[in-house]
């Protein structure tokens, strides 16, 4: 009988196993941190090392310390406190990345082990990392005023409207001014914020602006191009214009498969419209239908085209489960030439499909 006491507890045990480690799992941690991810931004190299706060606070009767740290590489340095704390108390965790380690994104790994069992966290610092060019003009070959750019404009990306978008751009300054973050000035919408990120900018130096997009605030979908003057107040003739350009997207949370028949469900019946050979001097007028295939009633926010010469009317903005309509498309050629291509964009509440494309393509004579 002895024989089989082994094999029946150790049967028991992987079945209890599971349930006992989902228990531990459900446990609140013995350390808690505020964040265990922080973004260090756009960081210039010339900016010298860069330092952020990790933040933690002891939940357990025990004190709690940290014995050790264990950081990726040598472009990391560490600060901490190995004082003990109580119950409830707060400690923190200084890192300083050296951005002359790095180009481009990074993202740094840093394992903290405490005093009590179990405790081995994790922690990350990232962010994107900006050489020192060895040719100005040639890596900023835009230039505005004092000011030397990248690029012309400023690509915004996909800005959604459940978040601000957040992007840094990189300028030198060929004048001979000090450029002061209080004497910047950014004359801007209410859906856009500029700010000038270091205190100062001398001469010859690399400068940061941060740019902050509110989709939210634009309350609007699809493409747009904006102009935004800056300038600095204590500078005569200091103004230049910032291009941007962004994309404008509504956001929806992912819908759980149980409900993926019950959503509205945009369809189109012919996505592309190829009207081979056309002449430049006629009007071409085509109807593409629409379909709601979904549950719900289907809102079309937007209709969007890439050109002024395309005329778009639709009869209604609302469909109801299954209800369809003619979408009407009229193309205006004069003045163009050759192969062609006008893109439609439909925004609607479809969650799965929020953004389709209608393409009508041609050869013009």
């Amino acid at each position: 009988m002895i024989r089989f006491a082994f094999p029946l507890f150790f049967f028991s045990f992987l079945i209890f196993s599971p349930l006992c480690s989902q228990a531990q799992e459900s446990t609140v941690p013995k350390v808690i941190w505020k964040v265990n991810r922080i973004d260090l931004g756009t960081i210039l190299e010339e900016q010298g090392f860069q330092t952020a706060e990790f933040e933690y606070t002891n939940t357990q009767d025990s004190l709690f310390f940290i014995k050790d740290v264990w950081l990726e590489c040598g472009c990391t340095i560490v600060e901490f406190s190995r004082d003990s704390i109580s119950l409830g108390e707060s400690g923190k965790l200084k890192i300083s990345f050296d951005p002359t380690s790095a180009a481009g994104f990074f993202s740094k790994l840093i394992v903290i082990n405490g005093n009590l069992s179990g405790v081995t966290d994790s922690l990350f610092l990232e962010g994107i990392s900006i050489p020192y060019p060895s040719d100005i003009k040639r890596a900023y070959p835009i230039s505005q005023g004092a000011l030397r750019f990248r690029l012309k404009k400023i690509n915004m990306g996909e800005v959604f409207d459940n978040e601000p978008r957040i992007k840094y751009v990189e300028f030198f300054n060929q004048g001979e001014q000090l450029l002061d973050q209080e004497e910047f000035l950014a004359l801007v919408p209410k859906y856009i914020q500029v700010s000038q990120v270091q205190p100062f900018v001398r001469p010859q130096e690399r400068g940061l602006l941060m740019i902050r997009y509110d989709g939210k605030s634009r309350n609007d979908l699809g493409y747009f191009e904006d102009a935004v003057p800056v300038s600095w107040e204590n500078i005569p003739g200091s103004e230049i214009r910032l291009e941007l350009i962004a994309n404008l997207f509504e956001y929806f949370p992912p819908v759980p498969r149980s409900n993926l028949n019950e959503v509205p469900q945009l369809f189109i019946a012919q996505k592309e419209i190829d009207l081979r050979e056309i002449s430049s001097r006629t009007l071409v007028r085509r109807t593409v239908t629409l379909v709601n295939k979904g549950r719900q009633i289907l809102e079309i926010r937007k209709i969007q085209g890439n050109c002024e010469c395309l005329k778009i009317e639709a009869p209604k903005d609302r469909l109801e489960p299954g209800e369809s309509m003619e979408l009407s498309l009229t193309l205006d050629p004069i003045g163009r030439k050759g192969i062609d291509q006008r893109n439609i964009y439909i925004f609607s509440n479809d969650p799965l499909n929020p953004v389709q494309l209608i393409v009508m393509k041609s050869r013009i004579e």
